[in-house]
């Protein structure tokens, strides 16, 4: 059995409903990119209700910014200051801690300002000052896995974000890029990274089919529940999902991004599975 470092630690405060990583699962989710101030609000509306339902732990993910489309005329978001102010009433109104992307130091200190937990795009992840930076707010970081990068070369990006003290860090399992338009899941890269962080799956990410479609990343949703099923089976430590009330219509992501009635499947799959890992265990 591989060793796995257990870390315990807080998300979001008084003014929000707090989660604990390490200890039950936690669930990040949200749409791919903030399409507007109502729209925003709603979905997060409509995922706290299904965090109050099955009784989840739940963060509100939107990115303000999508910095790395395929291509030039994708739509990106409203854009660092505005989408941070609609985060902002996703807390102040909804009750839900945020996340959401940085792309460079600049962007830092006013994300850090406003976000529960930072998160580092994967084709990000390997840049020091980035990296180093959003650790120094002290803030969770959430790591995105590279594409193109092993499990075991993550333990460094973590060795970045702790020489901060920050010791508050989560990577992310999204699958791993060929150069063929598509991506594949290695389930041993979980205990991998378990031996040095907490480590979500990407139960969206990992379905894509990078740049395959006609200026667009394709992709395969049906396999979500499949890939999920099987994460939580390895053990992972919580979940990440791109909801989305109409995916087709989606203005990132529309190939991947799941409905809220899939990903309440989603839950009472992971959920039932988690319960029988734990029964096993304490029969053992």
């Amino acid at each position: 059995m591989l060793r796995r470092r257990k870390r315990v630690f807080e998300i979001g405060d008084d003014d929000v409903r707090k989660c604990t990583a390490g200890e039950d699962l936690i669930f990040i989710a949200g749409p791919c990119v903030i399409e507007g101030e109502d729209f925003t609000l709603k979905c997060a509306e409509k995922l706290l209700q299904i965090a109050e339902k099955h009784r989840i732990q739940l963060i509100f993910k939107a990115s303000y910014d999508k910095a790395n489309r395929t291509s030039v005329k994708s739509f990106r978001g409203p854009g660092l200051e505005k989408g941070l102010e609609i985060l902002a009433k996703v807390r102040s109104k909804v009750g839900l801690p945020v996340l959401s992307d940085v792309h460079c130091k600049e962007e830092i200190e006013p994300a850090g300002e406003v976000l529960d937990v930072i998160q580092i795009p994967a084709f990000l992840a390997r840049q020091t000052d980035l990296v180093v930076g959003a650790a120094k707010t002290q803030k969770p970081l959430h790591i995105k896995k590279p594409q193109f990068s092993s499990p075991a070369s993550t333990k460094y990006i973590v060795e970045k974000a702790e020489s901060t003290g920050n010791q508050k860090i989560i990577l992310c399992e999204r699958g791993f890029a060929f150069g063929y338009g598509d991506l594949v899941v290695d389930f041993r890269g979980i205990p991998i990274m378990q031996q040095w962080a907490l480590v979500t799956f990407d139960g969206t990410h990992s379905l894509q089919k990078p740049s395959a479609g006609d200026g667009i990343s394709e992709g395969e949703r049906i396999f979500s529940p499949y890939l999920s099923r099987a994460a939580a089976a390895v053990g992972v430590d919580g979940f990440f999902f791109e909801v989305h009330p109409e995916p087709e219509k989606a203005l990132s992501d529309p190939k991947t991004s799941i409905t809220f009635e899939m990903f309440e499947e989603i839950i009472q799959d992971i959920k039932k599975i988690q319960d029988a890992l734990w029964k096993n265990l304490k029969s053992s």
